[in-house]
């Protein structure tokens, strides 16, 4: 009998997971199609091209939504056999609130690890194709940024030429050892820049410490300044977001190519970040299973489906911008990153635990 019922919650607990993850993927095919038809309208490309890209990111934005949509599950479950009166046939049979509860919370961290060792890598790999081929469309395709083991390389192009820019990163919002070659339209070096330090905090740069060396032919004339401005497309943000987005990195190629990752220029802070937001969305899901069950069996009485969607969207909130708050103390240095992803499930962690105990002496 205890097998027959533990299928039971597994089936009706993975179906709400299965319908809700369908539910949350054609709306936001629907939102983020309209994007894509507005970035792809002045474009020579097939009618199907956004609707492709649309249905490659939506997996993606799904595995972060990830934690919401497990509360939402289990809410619905409860939910459901609370309504139906299946929790309390399920209870006379011997099964605690405490028991059916971990039933459901250990099957949510299973699939939580399974999701980053199975699922992971193949929404990250239609990450990097969505963003290969948007960024092969994109009108930005002339501007790059490089970091390798010799700095920060980027390449802007100019009214009059391009410009190519040489540095290493010292400190936030700062450049050191500054190099900048500006080239006219055929590719001829017209001016090298050299400052030691460059403040990069808005498109304005200030280059201090400067020496120019105008080269007009076999000729060369060489100033020095102690301070100067340039006009670039990026900002110190700019520069540093475009190595922060790991959705095109799967939980096993972020540990196996760690090291080559900070050789190729991404910041150890963000990578540490990562990392431990992958390690720790098994315990988030455990812990959104907790929350639920909390919300849902502390009764037997029936429950309107409305009140139900208003506890959920509210606790989804306040998670949310507990999440917010949390890597925005780690992101200004209040609190270490690390510190930062664990600090919400620690939080609501405690909360869950007295629940609990509450709901199991029910």
């Amino acid at each position: 009998m205890n097998s027959i019922l533990v299928r039971y919650i597994l089936k009706g607990y993975l179906s709400n997971f299965l319908k809700i993850i369908l539910f949350f993927y054609c709306f936001g095919i629907i939102l983020n199609l309209f994007e894509e038809i507005e970035f792809f309208k002045d474009q020579d490309t097939s009618v199907l091209t956004p609707l492709f890209l649309t249905i490659l990111f939506i997996p993606g934005m799904i595995l972060k939504l990830l934690p919401f949509i497990i509360f939402l599950s289990s809410l619905k479950f409860f939910m459901d056999i609370r309504n139906n009166k299946d929790l309390l046939s399920i209870k006379v049979f011997g099964f605690s609130n405490f028991k059916i509860f971990f039933i459901l919370a250990f099957t949510s961290f299973i699939l939580g690890w399974a999701i980053l060792v199975f699922v992971s890598p193949i929404t990250s790999s239609m990450s990097k194709y969505y963003e290969k081929t948007k960024s092969y469309y994109s009108k930005d395709i002339d501007h790059l940024v490089s970091f390798n083991k010799n700095g920060l390389w980027i390449k802007e192009n100019l009214k009059q030429g391009q410009r190519i820019i040489s540095a290493q990163n010292d400190k936030p919002r700062w450049l050191k050892n500054i190099t900048i070659f500006n080239f006219d339209n055929k590719f001829n070096l017209k001016e090298k820049i050299f400052a030691n330090t460059a403040f990069i905090e808005n498109k304005r740069w200030i280059l201090n410490d400067v020496t120019f060396l105008k080269i007009d032919g076999k000729e060369s004339e060489e100033t020095k300044i102690e301070q100067k401005e340039i006009n670039s497309i990026y900002t110190y943000e700019k520069i540093i977001s475009l190595y922060k987005n790991f959705d095109t990195m799967s939980f096993a190629e972020l540990i196996i190519n760690y090291d080559n990752l900070l050789t190729r220029g991404y910041n150890a802070k963000f990578l540490n970040q990562t990392l431990h937001s992958m390690l720790s969305m098994p315990f988030f899901l455990f812990i959104m299973t907790a929350l639920a069950a909390i919300l849902m069996m502390n009764t037997l009485k029936r429950t309107k489906k409305v009140k139900i969607i208003i506890i959920g969207l509210m606790t989804s909130v306040l998670i949310y911008y507990l999440k917010d708050l949390s890597l925005a103390l780690g992101q200004t240095n209040r609190i270490s990153l690390v510190l930062a992803v664990w600090v919400p499930i620690i939080v609501t962690s405690i909360f869950s635990l007295i629940g609990l105990i509450q709901i199991n002496e029910k």
